[in-house]
């Protein structure tokens, strides 16, 4: 279903993401459900395992590092219990003519059609020992730097540096790197903030991050944007989380602004994902994996390529909620005017889709047979405008419109391809921390 997602790969360890069910702690495994419809004993154990991740379990058990192949009743099975059924049918019609067993793979397909969709986060697994938890971190008060790019957006920069100065915590530097038309470094004195000023003259989003990186003095490097806004313990959330789990990542939560935070991202998990507009890492993870790639450039998922490196090396992210911003997706300035503010949907008619460096990512990491598999996925949703996304008639639609203009839709997509070797053969950008 996600062939390019992160918990696809092992690490170099040679393990998965998720744990061994016969090594989970007893009070880990009273919290799960054994579904003991499947045929197979090795699916009712990757079920929990499956369902001790999604529900937030992080901790120390041995994980697998190979997977048996199951009866094909048994993927159906799961498929339904944590997809929509759209896309369980998708994987029916897929397998089908991929020549896969027509009558094996319908007849599994109806066998489960009774099987109704879990909702995982329904019963999360809750860590007790967080509000008492006194963070030995916090109390040492490390320095944390603050690494903020911006693009002609003072009036956005305005609100969040505001919050910065409302911050609980106190020792923390704010590193500003500004690319705006109009420079005006006055505009920064008027806060009571601890500032490095870097005015950064060629538009250029990862640069920016890594030059940033590169001029800190923390310990603790803490990335935000200019568009966001924060609560004033933002930064000792990140902090304690870091602390209380042992980890090198905290992973912030985002949510629009006049929304809630997402019932799926409500609650401590393994992060499953990396956003540079909202995470505190040790700076000593650059040292291991590098800054960020510059083959990124005026384009997209650098910090999912950034995140892949990090989960590939073992190293603990989690993500936390109670680090949360506020998106504001401020409607102009930033990406918007520096390159390409959508992944998957192209500017004009014929520009490649989805942009290039996402299939740079993909292939680089999983390969041109997964990541063909993901455009199968990707582009079909990708025909309406990103507001629209969540709009399920709107997105069946989007299909059925894919089909009507396929001439055009595999011409953006051969472009994307082609681009994307190119970079693929001049391969990453990536400066060392030194």
């Amino acid at each position: 279903m996600q062939p390019t997602h992160y918990f696809q790969c092992f690490t170099k360890t040679g393990q998965s993401i998720f744990p061994k069910v016969s090594e989970l702690p007893k009070e880990i495994i009273n919290q799960l459900n054994l579904d003991n419809s499947y045929l197979s004993e090795d699916a009712k154990a990757y079920d929990l395992s499956w369902q001790a991740i999604q529900s937030g379990y992080i901790g120390n058990a041995s994980r697998y590092k190979e997977f048996v192949t199951l009866p094909v009743q048994d993927n159906y099975r799961f498929l339904r219990k944590n997809f929509h059924f759209a896309w369980v049918f998708f994987v029916l019609l897929f397998r089908i003519i991929t020549f896969n067993n027509p009558f094996k793979e319908i007849s599994a397909w109806l066998k489960t059609r009774s099987v109704k969709r879990q909702e995982v986060s329904d019963q999360i697994i809750i860590y007790e020992d967080w509000e008492s938890f006194e963070s030995q971190l916090i109390q040492a008060k490390p320095l944390v730097s603050i690494v903020i790019p911006t693009l002609n957006r003072y009036e956005y920069l305005k609100s969040v540096l505001k919050d910065l100065e409302a911050q609980d915590y106190s020792n923390f530097e704010v590193i500003v790197v500004d690319q705006s038309d109009d420079f005006n470094e006055n505009f920064y004195s008027e806060f009571d903030l601890s500032f490095q000023i870097i005015n950064q003259k060629e538009r250029a989003l990862w640069l920016a991050r890594n030059t940033a990186i590169k001029a800190s003095r923390g310990e603790f490097i803490a990335l935000s944007e200019d568009d966001v806004r924060i609560d004033s313990n933002w930064i000792s959330m990140h902090l304690k989380c870091l602390d209380f789990f042992n980890a090198k990542i905290s992973a912030g939560v985002f949510y629009p602004e006049g929304q809630q935070i997402p019932k799926s991202r409500s609650f401590f998990t393994v992060a499953s994902q990396f956003a540079t507009g909202n995470a505190m890492l040790y700076k000593n993870v650059f040292k291991e994996v590098g800054l960020f790639d510059r083959q990124f450039e005026r384009q997209r998922m650098g910090d999912g390529e950034f995140g892949m490196r990090v989960y590939l090396e073992d190293i603990k992210s989690i993500s936390n909620p109670f680090a949360s911003c506020i998106d504001i997706k401020a409607g102009t300035g930033g990406l918007r005017e520096m390159g390409s503010w959508d992944a998957f949907r192209p500017s004009t008619f014929f520009a490649p889709r989805p942009i290039p460096s996402v299939l740079y990512f993909f292939r680089r990491y999983f390969g041109n047979t997964p990541s063909r598999l993901a455009l199968l996925r990707i582009v079909p949703i990708s025909i309406f405008p990103y507001q629209f996304k969540k709009n399920k008639p709107l997105l069946l639609l989007g299909s059925i419109i894919s089909i009507l203009i396929l001439p055009l839709v595999v011409f953006q997509v051969c472009k994307s391809w082609y681009l994307s070797s190119k970079k693929i053969k001049d391969g990453p950008l990536i400066d060392p921390l030194v």
